[in-house]
């Protein structure tokens, strides 16, 4: 996607991501985490234009969890909340094994896309997510048998390369949708420049997503939606709405976006409409 497909009108995806597996209510209490709270999230994402929820889940304690019966009430709750959104699983998971990351996979109904992260980075001073080339075909082999769309998560110039690789080992179905990950540590650092080349380095016919951490959401956000790419914001990202002032909850940041996107005269898109747009 370029700047030609702004032009021509192309809607823009919103993704709003929820919750995460890092932070929780110590960071900002607004961040949910029983499934029910993440119902009621993700129907007032959607209702302030969000297309698709990236979704994890949580144990009682808050802790990060993995398994297929707690996706289940979650995805059972945002159905029950939300009217038409498109659910999106994390399989990423720092030190979890590949059974844990397969478990967000196992519910059923599926959900309509899942997360690939595409190569290793680091977290925190003693930890990395591995993520070899053996692990992420075999999630990706999963997602193939329970139809689910892939989101291959981009983190790095390497992660890119690792889209080309994994498109030559395995036959991805068009379009390919690759989110480009911008922030500190292993991530691209977030230049405009870097953005440009990070677009132009996609495979040809892949679209784009743009995730920007922390302060950097909201210019990220602006880019992606003037080079006709798609958008995720939300309180896994970013807990702030400006310097110092937290974000009510993830519709509030989903809300600036579709503002942005509106006043730069693009439409933003219907879940039916992202669904024509990725294929699903």
């Amino acid at each position: 996607m370029t700047y030609a497909e702004y032009l021509s009108g192309e809607p823009v995806i919103v993704t709003a991501a929820l919750t995460g597996g890092v932070h929780g209510k110590e960071t900002t209490p607004h961040l949910p985490e029983t499934p029910e709270e993440i119902g009621r999230a993700a129907a007032a994402a959607e209702a302030a234009g969000a297309a698709v929820v990236h979704l994890h889940a949580r144990r009682e304690n808050g802790e990060r969890a993995f398994s297929a019966g707690r996706f289940q009430a979650i995805d059972e709750a945002v159905r029950r909340h939300a009217d038409d959104v498109i659910v999106q699983h994390s399989t990423g998971g720092t030190g979890a094994p590949l059974s844990e990351r397969r478990k967000p996979l196992g519910t059923d109904p599926p959900p309509e896309m899942a997360s690939l992260d595409m190569g290793p980075l680091n977290r925190y001073d003693h930890l990395t997510s591995e993520n070899t080339r053996g692990t992420v075909d075999a999630l990706y082999d999963e997602m193939q048998d329970r139809g689910i769309k892939p989101e291959l998560e981009v983190f790095n110039d390497g992660h890119r390369n690792e889209v080309h690789g994994l498109l030559d080992r395995r036959d991805l179905a068009d379009p390919v949708y690759a989110t480009l990950i911008f922030g500190p540590g292993t991530l691209t650092r977030p230049t405009p420049r870097n953005f440009l080349a990070a677009v132009e380095g996609l495979p040809d016919g892949a679209l784009f997503n743009t995730l920007g951490f922390g302060r950097h959401q909201l210019p990220f956000g602006t880019l992606g939606v003037l080079l006709g790419g798609h958008v995720r914001v939300g309180l896994e990202d970013n807990v702030y709405y400006r310097r110092g002032e937290l974000a009510e909850s993830s519709a509030q940041l989903v809300e600036r976006i579709v503002a942005v996107a509106e006043r730069l005269g693009r439409e933003v898109a219907t879940p039916a409409q992202a669904r024509e747009i990725l294929g699903l």
